[in-house]
């Protein structure tokens, strides 16, 4: 998925925070993982613009990468970030650039997405880190933390994959609940949006 983006915009974000996350990399990329691609500054302002994110929230990003999101939200929020990611080289530079950019609410684990046990996280990312797959693991991970713990709990999708939006459409918990336009970013790709699913605490 080869995408435009301003440069100047994505370099001032990097130079803003002191981190270096520009590029694609598909150098660990399989059937299973998609290639890095960071998630365009000007999304991530928006999400924050919208109160998708905000101080109160609690988020994981999976398939962190080198921490652009994590680093981005809990700066300019103030929320707990955490990234997930199973590519060691990502997780050293993602860790590096945590150290740069002097946050200290966000961290990154190295892991298996499919593995990582929710707790008490609300918000929940994904940039078509991985495949319909392993997302269906995921979601199972999730929905269990849900009934241990029930609470809102928002996911959001930004540049949905078709599979992954066949399977939140048959989830029984998760329902669509918003869409974030980002069309006027990229020259009207209908694909550039954040689809928003949530459920809502039960007692």
């Amino acid at each position: 998925m080869a995408r435009k983006l301003t440069k100047s915009i994505e370099e001032a974000g990097d130079e803003f925070l002191g981190i270096t996350t520009l590029g694609r990399d598909d150098s660990h990329a399989d059937e299973n993982h998609h290639p890095y691609e960071p998630t365009p500054y000007s999304v991530l302002a928006r999400m924050v613009e919208e109160g998708v994110v905000d101080k109160d929230s609690s988020i994981v990003d999976y398939g962190s990468g080198r921490g652009r999101v994590g680093i981005y939200f809990s700066k300019m929020t103030g929320c707990k970030s955490l990234g997930i990611e199973y590519d060691e080289e990502l997780y050293t530079m993602s860790n590096e650039n945590l150290r740069e950019s002097g946050v200290e609410n966000a961290e990154f684990l190295l892991m298996n997405a499919e593995d990582f046990c929710p707790s008490d996280e609300n918000v929940f990312f994904f940039f078509n880190p991985f495949s319909a797959k392993i997302l269906t693991g995921v979601l199972a991970k999730i929905e269990e933390s849900y009934y241990d713990n029930p609470r809102s709990i928002r996911l959001c999708f930004y540049y949905p994959d078709d599979e992954y939006i066949s399977l939140l459409m048959r989830s029984d918990l998760f329902m669509f609940s918003d869409e974030i336009d980002m069309t006027d970013f990229f020259g009207g790709d209908k694909r550039e949006r954040v689809l928003i699913f949530e459920c809502e605490e039960y007692l």
